[in-house]
């Protein structure tokens, strides 16, 4: 078990009881808050998200987030951003129009291919286990994914996914019927999951663990 202080931004829109609870599960001290704390305070954020990018990024807004998130990010200090509040990562999400997102990771969220590699159309929502994959030559060192062997399955929920315009950013991949679908990004300390590490048993505890270490 680790120990650390972690943030977990309330924007009225995330499974923020699952989150907090898998986090304290792994040994973190958990401070939910619904208003953005003093600049640089903060030692690690967690931003969870589910529903469409524009009404998530809105929620941001709302409550003074978004460039609270921008903040924290620009101290280098850990970040994780699950599901949606991985793709708000991006400059640009597609869902519903375009919408204006976090800039902290060029590239875009945009739709889940209808089809698989044969052209079979297949299920979206994306909903279940995937095993993870290292993109070409990525290596999980100093990612929460170092607690992960390749191949071991984690839980997703989603349509959209993010296509970074560097493959550097690209840390995980999933194949969904021949096509490979992004699974988790990381920018210096910034790091997302597509996923849902708070519902992927023990190979997601074990990541939101290593993310208390970084």
């Amino acid at each position: 078990m680790s120990s650390a202080t972690v943030t977990v931004f309330d924007y009225g829109l995330g499974n923020l009881y699952s989150v907090c609870r898998a986090l304290e599960h792994v040994g973190a001290d958990v401070r939910l808050v619904d208003s953005p704390p003093a600049a640089g305070t903060v030692e690690r954020l967690v931003v969870p998200g589910v529903g469409a990018f524009g009404d998530c990024v809105a929620g941001l807004r709302r409550r003074g987030m978004f460039d609270a998130v921008r903040e924290h990010a620009a101290t280098g200090r850990p970040f994780l951003g699950i599901c949606v509040g991985m793709q708000m990562l991006f400059e640009v999400g597609e869902e519903f129009g375009e919408h204006e997102g976090l800039g902290l990771i060029p590239g875009r969220v945009a739709a889940i291919s209808a089809t698989g590699a044969d052209g079979t159309p297949h299920r979206l929502p994306h909903i279940g286990w995937a095993p993870l994959v290292r993109p070409g030559g990525a290596s999980w060192e100093g990612t929460p994914l170092a607690a992960v062997e390749p191949g071991e399955s984690v839980y997703f929920v989603h349509s959209f996914q993010a296509l970074p315009t560097h493959p550097d950013h690209c840390a995980a991949v999933y194949d969904y019927d021949g096509l490979p679908v992004t699974a988790a990004v990381r920018n210096g300390a910034v790091f997302g999951t597509q996923f849902h590490p708070e519902r992927s048993g023990p190979v997601g505890l074990r990541i939101l663990s290593r993310f208390l270490e970084l």
